[in-house]
């Protein structure tokens, strides 16, 4: 029996020659990663551990971003604590406000995981690797502590769905269009603890930062991990920004999948999900009139470089709606300089915008924008809870960057065409 490429990846690190779906296995981790609310909550358990020292100063790295710039007195204690425990053990992959990036975003940008890598992180959103060819998963504080200590974990072998893409997405369709129709279409628990491993001709139609928010959101159907296979685009990315070392593998030919699923791209339309899951979706055309008082254009989902773009695109020479407040936050340091550099800045605040430094904030309502009671905000987060943002009577809808501009001149839920984009 063959092995998917997820499970060809957690063999090579347990050094075995096979391993099955509902396998138990310990695997050798190249990365371990924390951010300010899930670092502390590690550090304090390691620090009842008898071994004090983190098992490689090279392969941790701890990210303040969620309220960061500190937003209070407790966020400002949990960065402190994360900033003196990797200044006191040497850790080099430490990055704070002057240097930070929302952590999904800057560990690519960095070069800090590649093809063939394992990864976990005490965030949900750790999946977001897979689409540089890497298992990587989130994982619990106390996992992810005794990870930083030992290098190693514990995992189940997942089974996995294999998604057979087609075609090429139309213009203004965008992997955040894609990751949301899939999620509408099996569910949040859809993936529950399996790999989704995205294969087929129209993987090279889709360009990295695509497949960056296609497996960020992996964790939105309950997979273990997302994953795509390793092409050009993906080597040309990882030898752009890292000089680590890399493998490829391969799913085997007779590799057994629980379901296979084909996608046609050039049939997916701008889509939105509804509250409060991002399983309730609709297309743009479908969604009716629905006003909003806030758009968010961010996130480790959506604040790459070309996110900023193909908002800035639908911005220009536009105004925000009466009423509503448009956020922009580029991801990092280096998305929100060439985004100042391109001009795109200017077209933001001159559209009636405000950008914000590189922070998680409103997404998981932490600060920089957190709705009221009765407010309703179209976001490129990637999820939509009750309560997610701000108030449990407020409501979240996601969307692409494009979607997320349109919506916000409109001051309703809309699509480029509606402006004869």
């Amino acid at each position: 029996m063959g092995m998917t490429m997820t499970q060809k990846i957690l063999a090579a690190h347990a050094g075995l020659d096979h391993v099955e779906a509902g396998q138990l296995i310990e695997a050798d981790l190249d990365m371990v990663l924390a951010n300010d609310i899930t670092g502390p909550v590690a550090i304090h358990e390691v620090a009842r551990l008898n071994k004090k020292e983190v098992f490689d100063k090279d392969k941790i790295a701890l990210v303040p971003d969620h309220f960061a710039p500190n937003k209070d007195i407790k966020s400002a204690e949990h960065c402190k604590c994360v900033r003196e425990y990797a200044k006191a053990q040497g850790i080099t992959n430490y990055f704070e406000v002057g240097q930070m990036g929302i952590e999904h975003a800057l560990l690519p940008e960095k070069g800090l995981v590649v093809a063939g890598d394992t990864c976990i992180g005490a965030d949900s959103h750790t999946c977001t690797y897979g689409a540089l060819g890497a298992f990587s998963t989130g994982v619990g504080s106390t996992d992810m502590g005794a990870g930083m200590i030992t290098g190693k974990a514990w995992f189940k072998v997942p089974s996995a769905i294999r998604f057979v893409l087609t075609g090429k997405m139309k213009p203004w369709v965008s992997g955040k269009d894609l990751i949301l129709h899939i999620i509408g279409m099996i569910g949040v628990d859809g993936a529950l603890y399996r790999s989704m491993e995205f294969v087929g001709e129209g993987v090279a139609n889709l360009s990295m930062d695509d497949r960056f928010t296609v497996a960020n959101m992996a964790i939105e159907a309950g997979a273990k991990n997302g994953i795509f296979p390793v092409d050009e685009k993906t080597i040309a990315y990882i030898k752009e920004h890292s000089a680590k070392p890399y493998r490829v593998f391969e799913a085997d030919e007779d590799a057994v999948y629980d379901e296979t699923y084909t996608i046609d791209l050039a049939s997916l339309e701008p889509t939105v999900a509804f509250p409060h899951l991002p399983e309730n979706t609709k297309t743009v055309k479908e969604s009716g009139e629905v006003t909003i008082d806030q758009v968010v254009i961010g996130s480790c989902t959506n604040g790459r470089i070309s996110d900023m773009r193909a908002a800035a695109e639908v911005l220009k020479g536009r105004k925000v709606a009466d009423g509503v407040r448009a956020i922009v936050i580029p991801a990092t340091q280096a998305v929100y300089l060439q985004s100042m550099e391109e001009g795109l800045l200017k077209i933001f605040i001159e559209a009636g915008c405000i950008v914000s430094t590189p922070t998680c904030g409103p997404c998981l309502g932490g600060h920089m924008g957190i709705l009221a009671a009765g407010e309703r905000a179209v976001s490129t987060t990637n999820r939509n809870f009750v309560g997610r943002m701000g108030h449990v009577e407020s409501e979240v809808y996601l969307a692409s960057p494009a979607v997320a501009a349109a919506s916000a001149v409109t001051g309703k839920i809309s699509e480029p065409a509606e402006l004869g984009l």
